[in-house]
């Protein structure tokens, strides 16, 4: 089936993958939008899956400071190149992350790092487990898929603190 170039260039503003990429899930489809992105979205976690054992050396330390001042999040968020730490969604990424952090008061990066005898949710305890802030329908680790589809490298939280004036 042929699909619009109108269409093909909808589908890449929605999720920023390749032109190409888009075009051949579309095709998949029959056109359908939905199951294009679904499939796309598919195609990131294998991408992120096999980008996973590559070193991240580089990247940015992004900061959230609530507007009262009183809560403030740091973030260390990497990559493979300096390149890629400069982009956009990068950035955004960064920034997404530091407001979950102090949004959210996560304990650990992510659910390997749980200890054996902890009594509490992963998807509260964890990072990368918990919902998005933004949309909960998307897990941070899901945000983070996207983007690795997107720049083609592995990206990686490295650490986080979170702090809160008084406690």
């Amino acid at each position: 089936m042929t699909v619009s170039a109108d269409t093909v260039k909808k589908l890449r503003d929605l999720t920023g993958v390749g032109m190409l990429d888009c075009k051949k899930a579309l095709e998949e489809t029959g056109g359908d939008l939905e199951k294009a992105k679904e499939i796309l979205r598919q195609r990131g976690v294998a991408i992120a899956a096999k980008k996973a054992v590559q070193e991240t050396r580089q990247g940015l330390v992004e900061a959230y400071i609530h507007p009262d001042g009183r809560l403030g999040a740091l973030v260390e968020l990497n990559c493979q190149t300096d390149f890629v730490a400069r982009t956009d969604d990068f950035r955004t990424l960064a920034h997404e992350l530091a407001m979950q952090v102090a949004a959210t008061d996560p304990q650990h990066i992510g659910p390997d790092e749980l200890p054996e005898d902890s009594d509490g949710n992963p998807e509260e305890l964890c990072l990368l487990a918990q919902s998005s802030i933004r949309d909960p329908s998307r897990t941070v680790q899901d945000l983070i898929n996207e983007i690795i589809a997107k720049t083609g490298e592995n990206i990686r939280v490295r650490r986080f603190a979170r702090f809160h004036l008084g406690r």
